[in-house]
């Protein structure tokens, strides 16, 4: 079969069976079949595929068809412009979650990080769940000088994290801990960072079916109301800060309201939208 054929005979069953953004998925798992860009695809339209490779892209678009995220089976996401190993132990990095990145960036330019009259630091960052690693590695990226910690709860999450600071080369820059929250790390840090499970229990059924169904629901769901992690997080984030550091976390619309009660003694409280204009990051500085 030709490669043209074989990518739209994908895309028609993707649009008969609904998956979302046929061309993209059927494109995306051609892709990964053939270990090429994009250009590739549409540079050999008439290249052949060897029986191996049809078989090879028939599975993956079985999977794409019964719900698997194409980064499970592809086994990769971008993130922050590098590229993570994806797979069911860990949530799929997000491109909102960059918000978290660009707030920090930005607080660090501006804020007085660790108090007024404070002589200048090593910047000290935890991330709390950090899942894949994405948001830990993207800030050691940023911030070579840094000392990162990140947390998490899950064995087998940290194991795809540390995996992926290996192939990022960032194996040094970030420590790991299994651990729940911030137990057992020192505190005195700059920041506190975290995309934390926010999703109630009464919303499951707006959450998409293939994140109900592959991602790791302790990563999803936090409780019946959504906060019941961040209601756990913010005294002991308050407690792990410097005088003037800052919290940084990513939220929903729908817990934006009921996080602000609890947000009482801290400074500087905001929550930020993201590209689509829903509330996505909410920040507050720890009394300096």
């Amino acid at each position: 079969m030709e490669l043209k054929a074989a990518l739209n005979s994908a895309i028609r069953r993707f649009e008969k069976e609904s998956v979302p953004s046929p061309r993209m998925n059927a494109e995306l798992l051609l892709r990964f079949t053939l270990d090429c860009d994009r250009a590739y695809l549409y540079a050999h339209p008439e290249r052949q595929l060897s029986e191996e490779e049809q078989s090879r892209y028939q599975a993956a678009q079985n999977e794409r068809a019964r719900g698997v995220p194409a980064q499970y089976i592809t086994g990769h996401q971008e993130f922050w412009g590098m590229d993570f190993i994806a797979t069911p132990a860990v949530l799929i990095p997000r491109p909102e979650t960059e918000l978290v990145i660009e707030t920090v960036l930005e607080l660090a330019r501006t804020s007085d990080i660790g108090g007024q009259g404070r002589p200048p630091h090593t910047l000290r960052i935890a991330d709390v769940g950090t899942g894949s690693g994405c948001i830990a590695l993207a800030l050691a990226k940023e911030f070579p000088h840094a000392e990162i910690s990140a947390t998490d709860i899950s064995a087998a999450a940290l194991e795809i994290a540390r995996a992926n600071a290996a192939r990022l080369g960032l194996t040094g820059r970030v420590s790991f801990h299994e651990s729940d929250l911030l137990d057992g790390l020192p505190g005195d840090f700059d920041f506190v960072v975290s995309n934390p499970p926010y999703v109630g229990d009464s919303e499951e059924d707006q959450v998409q079916l293939e994140v109900r169904k592959f991602e790791p629901r302790e990563a999803v769901f936090a409780g019946p109301s959504g906060l019941e992690v961040i209601h756990r997080l913010i005294p002991r984030a308050q407690a792990a800060l410097r005088p003037g550091g800052w919290m940084v976390l990513e939220i929903s619309g729908s817990i934006a309201e009921p996080l602000r009660p609890l947000l009482r003694g801290w400074e500087d409280i905001a929550i930020l939208p993201d590209l689509q204009g829903f509330p996505r990051v909410a920040k507050a500085r720890s009394r300096a």
